[in-house]
């Protein structure tokens, strides 16, 4: 599918050929002309006075039964006993939600084994009801049992909106979800709102972050996205109350064609990157691979991770686990220091939650200081020594 062109309406003016992110639309002598490289992004459209472009309608599903839909859903995703915090942001973020459209939240709870415990966190992280699912075929993630357990609760219950963490597991499964439901998917978001329509606005980064868009999806239901961790604030919500439902569903939910023998845990700097409380990280200004001593010595030193621009990586400097970025990974510790760091758009969306930014380049006009809660125009290769030894002198350690 693409935009389409009215030729009578069009004038070749040129503005849409300029406007085209992805550079589908080329204008001839006639008429304007839009390749498959369309991705119905909609910019010709708003941009164009004559009205000669339009996008291909969408199906539509039946009206009557979008009102049979009512209340907002957050997959709970735990592992090891735990649950992942990319569940309480989502339940802070949901229980905003659920209060502008008047309605309940619910966590879903998918395991084997489960304890009281994980369900009245839940619930004290704003859920008034905790659906849990509790079986042996549950005890390890598989795509298939966990996408049909929550099909079966979905059609059963039907609530208008489901949210789940964009991570490993909910890239994983929720796209088989939303497939099963035949319903639309936003994924990877960085905020979400109501509109004055009472549908909800997923806005995630788009054309390699240079523009942030705002999805709907209108005709079918739940509405359903996932939302990278760290992007959202964890409220607790002490005194709140709330219901467990043991919930049993038939024995086919739980067949799978799979059969998981070994989990094996991780053992790149991903997980301590994603929930270290100090991250250094560093960017294409060190030069080569062997200055990453410096960051490293930095973050030894506040017993913090290791991160770095996608720039860096490219240049095979370090591992793609280091990658903060939207194509990397979205953090928010206390304290992200970029050294060496241009500051592209596209580093800026997988760190700009962090509590303090401290930014180290030569360069006083770096796209990183707009962002930076403290800035220090220096040669990283004089200031990062000087900053460490300083460090050390303060401790009683030089």
């Amino acid at each position: 599918m693409k935009a389409l062109i009215d030729h009578l309406k069009c004038t070749v003016c040129g503005v849409c050929e300029d406007v085209c992110p992805v550079s589908a639309i080329k204008v001839g002598e006639t008429s304007a002309e839009v390749s498959d490289d369309c991705t119905l992004c909609g910019m010709c459209v708003d941009t164009c006075e004559f009205g000669a472009i339009s996008l291909p309608e969408a199906g539509t599903g039946p009206a009557a039964d979008l009102a049979s839909y009512s209340g907002v859903w957050v997959y709970a995703e735990w592992r090891d006993g735990t649950v992942h915090k990319v569940s309480h942001e989502l339940l802070s973020a949901g229980r905003k939600l659920a209060d502008k459209r008047g309605v309940t939240l619910a966590a879903v709870l998918l395991g084997s084994n489960l304890g009281e415990d994980l369900s009245s966190e839940l619930i004290a992280y704003g859920a008034d009801e905790v659906y849990v699912v509790d079986r042996p075929e549950l005890a390890r993630f598989s795509d298939e049992a966990y996408a049909n357990s929550v099909v079966h609760l979905v059609r059963e219950k039907k609530p208008e909106i489901l949210l789940a963490g964009a991570t490993s597991m909910g890239r994983s499964f929720v796209p088989r979800v939303a497939a099963m439901l035949e319903t639309g998917l936003t994924a990877d978001c960085t905020e979400l709102d109501i509109s004055d329509e009472e549908l909800l606005l997923q806005t995630r980064p788009a054309f390699g972050g240079n523009v942030m868009a705002t999805i709907i999806c209108p005709n079918k239901r739940p509405q359903m996205a996932t939302v990278r961790p760290k992007v959202m604030k964890p409220e607790k919500k002490d005194g709140h109350q709330g219901r467990i439902i043991a919930t049993a569903l038939p024995e086919e939910c739980f067949k799978s064609r799979i059969e998981v023998l070994e989990v094996i845990a991780e053992r790149d700097q991903t997980a301590k990157l994603t929930e270290a409380d100090v991250i250094i990280s560093g960017g294409r200004g060190l030069r080569k691979a062997e200055h990453f001593a410096l960051i490293e010595d930095v973050a030894q030193l506040f017993g913090g991770a290791v991160g770095s621009s996608r720039g860096a990586v490219e240049e095979g400097w370090i591992a793609p686990s280091h990658q903060v970025g939207q194509t990397g990974r979205t953090v928010a510790p206390t304290l992200y220091m970029a050294v060496g760091i241009a500051g592209a758009i596209q580093h800026v969306v997988g760190m700009q939650g962090s509590q303090v930014i401290v930014a180290v380049n030569k360069d006083p006009n770096a796209p990183i200081f707009d962002v930076a809660t403290y800035g220090v125009v220096a040669d990283l290769f004089e200031f990062i020594p000087a900053f460490s030894r300083r460090i050390r002198t303060e401790r009683g350690e030089a």
